[in-house]
């Protein structure tokens, strides 16, 4: 499944810059353990040479590849001052759709999406191999076994939405596959057989940090606007020092999805979840069409779910005792809808929303009762959710399977960084509605 795990350094910062016209920061702010020491890295010495000589211009003279405890990463070469411009990659090493020929570009249908063309670009230049202009890159992607997680260990999040959401990836690329596959028949003939496995390994390096959530592409594959791509320090650095990239405020659901790594406290952590009408409400199809008419479906905020009236998100609330925000006012009001127990209290509140700002249940209920049974529903739920991720929590460091593996290890710490900063969401949420029902 194209769910991912930690690559080196390198990957997470110069490979990105193919595919963007954007000026990314670089940081030393990731809150990892890495090594300050450099180690020469001879696998990599002709790599920043050749992509100057195929640019024709200085790519970069502030940076050098070398080794950290995590592979591959980059390292200031000399002393590097904030606002420095330290690598420029023009359109011309950006790998884009632009490389397709246009002989396959005609066999792609127009509901192929730019993923999938990038990740038909990568397949033919592998193919190629060292006849390839593009080898030196190609042939540093991370390999299938540094990328997937077995079925076994995404079981380890499974209470979290991160896992629904490689589901949906892979869905999405089979579909994809489908789509694409008379480019391959054409080039069975130059290339031989190209799998679906091939095809989803490549669509994951093309998926591969992603630097921005709000992106309509991926990590590697940005829009263009055939321009020149610029990387600026956004802070100070000495000779041989790390170089890192400043990830943003993203919870570890985003950066164990996006970049492959967790965060063990992280402050941007949020919980995602459906919250569902129960099957067997009377009302169950009149509060169903009401919802669908008054609550807007979500954009950018649900991230790993699929689009509907009944997805939420929520992040840390920061004070039990109403500082801050507190529970989203859209769930509160759904929670509303969804304790009415008769025709009448629906249609009290169309009505009310009519004579208001045409939002649905956004008034607190007149009769208290009736607003803490509907906060209690909240609270229910939130105790189900937590009960759920500690269970898992539970399983993870009772497991039998052995920790000897780098890797098992590594992927199990990442799921207790994600299922313990969920739970710490929550529990801030449950503290906030004791305090509001009390």
């Amino acid at each position: 499944m194209p769910f991912r795990a930690r690559t080196p350094t390198l990957y997470r910062s110069l490979q990105t810059l193919f595919n963007t016209h954007h000026s990314l920061n670089f940081s030393s702010s990731l809150p990892l353990k890495v090594s300050r020491h450099l180690v020469h890295d001879c696998d990599c010495d002709g790599f920043l040479p050749w992509l100057e000589r195929k640019a024709g211009s200085t790519i970069s003279s502030s940076l050098s590849i070398g080794k950290s405890s995590y592979g591959r990463s980059l390292f200031a070469s000399k002393t590097i001052q904030t606002g420095d411009c330290i690598l420029k990659v023009p359109y011309n090493v950006q790998i884009t759709a632009d490389n397709l020929p246009p002989e396959i570009t005609s066999l792609i249908s127009e509901e192929v999406g730019y993923i999938a063309k990038l990740a038909i670009v990568i397949l033919i230049e592998k193919k190629l191999g060292q006849g390839s202009d593009w080898d030196p890159y190609i042939s540093c992607l991370p390999q299938p076994r540094d990328i997937f997680w077995n079925e076994n260990e995404l079981e380890m999040i499974r209470q979290s939405s991160v896992y629904q959401e490689t589901i949906n990836q892979k869905s999405q690329i089979e579909k994809d596959f489908l789509a694409v596959r008379p480019v391959f028949e054409c080039l069975h003939q130059s290339f031989g057989v190209i799998t679906y496995k091939d095809f989803m390994h490549a669509c994951t390096q093309v998926l591969f940090d992603n630097f921005n959530v709000k992106s309509p592409v991926g990590s590697r594959a940005w829009g263009s606007t055939k321009g020149l791509s610029l990387v600026i320090a956004d802070r100070d650095y000495a000779p041989g020092e790390q170089v890192l990239i400043r990830y943003g405020k993203f919870s570890n659901a985003t950066l164990i999805l996006d970049f492959g790594f967790t965060v063990p406290y992280n402050t941007y952590d949020q919980v995602q979840f459906q919250f569902d009408i129960p099957k067997h409400d009377p009302l169950h199809g009149m509060k169903l069409e009401l919802l669908q008419r008054y609550f807007v479906l979500p954009t950018e905020d649900v991230k790993s779910l699929e689009h509907s009236v009944n997805s939420f998100t929520i992040k840390e609330v920061k004070s039990a005792r109403g500082k801050g925000k507190g529970i989203p006012q859209s769930l509160r009001a759904f929670a509303r809808v969804l304790s009415c127990t008769t025709p009448q209290e629906l249609n009290d509140l169309v009505n009310e929303a009519a004579h208001a700002d045409g939002r649905l249940a956004r008034r607190p209920f007149q009769d208290i009762n009736r607003e803490i049974q509907a906060h209690l529903m909240l609270s229910s739920l939130f105790a189900r959710l937590i009960e759920e991720r500690n269970a898992a929590i539970l399983s993870l460091d009772s497991s039998n399977s052995p920790s000897s593996c780098e890797r098992l290890a590594v992927r199990r710490s990442m799921a207790r960084d994600l299922l313990v900063g969920e739970i710490r969401v929550l529990k801030s949420a449950s503290a906030w509605l004791e305090n509001y029902c009390d």
